[in-house]
């Protein structure tokens, strides 16, 4: 179940599949999704177990054909470390929607060269992107004009119960200028924020997004 914030007079959908989508635009937001990741921790003896990498690949394909984006704008870090298996089994996802146009801003994990993003269909923006009203970065920025979209942080907050329970959710966080979308990735982790008065931060708790105060 999806929950809705409006920034700077745009309404945006906040996905229980860690997206952003912006129904007037048909745009969707991802941040972090660190494919390669998982192949690249395996091949040095991390045993993740392989068929994660897989059901990234199919989130992002469900998430593609549930929402019907015409754009797709990947906040950096799309793709961890060197080619893999993992980057031929993104391609094939990409090659499946040609009518919808890809965006990468450039993240400090995307190190693959220019002609590997521009083969795999991807405008390449390394130094960040205005889409009024907002900024699309990968890493907060902090001077921009707009309003701040960016990953990098893999945000979450840590909810506590009775006792000493306590539990620790992947959200959306956002203050007066600057929101932070969680990495879509698995096995990417998350930090603990800080929330100052006045931000909203919405959990994403299996298929829904709720908003914590």
């Amino acid at each position: 179940m999806k929950e809705r914030i409006e920034i700077e007079g745009a309404e945006l959908w906040l996905l229980p599949d860690r997206a952003i989508y912006w129904p007037e635009t048909r745009s969707l937001f991802i941040a972090d999704t660190h494919f390669g990741k998982i192949s690249h921790f395996r091949k040095h003896g991390i045993k993740l177990p392989e068929e994660a990498a897989r059901t990234n690949l199919y989130r992002l394909e469900k998430l593609l054909l549930e929402t019907r984006a015409q754009t797709v704008y990947f906040l950096g870090d799309l793709f961890h470390s060197e080619l893999n298996r993992e980057w031929l089994g993104f391609k094939q996802v990409i090659a499946l929607f040609p009518s919808t146009t890809f965006h990468l801003i450039g993240g400090n994990h995307d190190i693959l060269d220019e002609l590997s993003y521009y083969r795999a269909r991807l405008e390449y923006h390394p130094n960040g992107l205005k889409l009024p009203p907002f900024y699309l970065s990968h890493e907060p920025l902090e001077e921009w004009e707009g309003y701040n979209l960016c990953g990098h942080i893999h945000p979450g907050v840590v909810l506590r119960g009775q006792g000493r329970q306590s539990l620790r959710l992947a959200c959306f966080y956002f203050s007066g200028r600057q929101g932070i979308l969680p990495a879509f990735g698995e096995f990417t982790g998350t930090h603990a924020l800080k929330i100052k008065k006045g931000d909203q931060v919405f959990v994403i708790a299996e298929d829904r997004v709720i908003e914590v105060s």
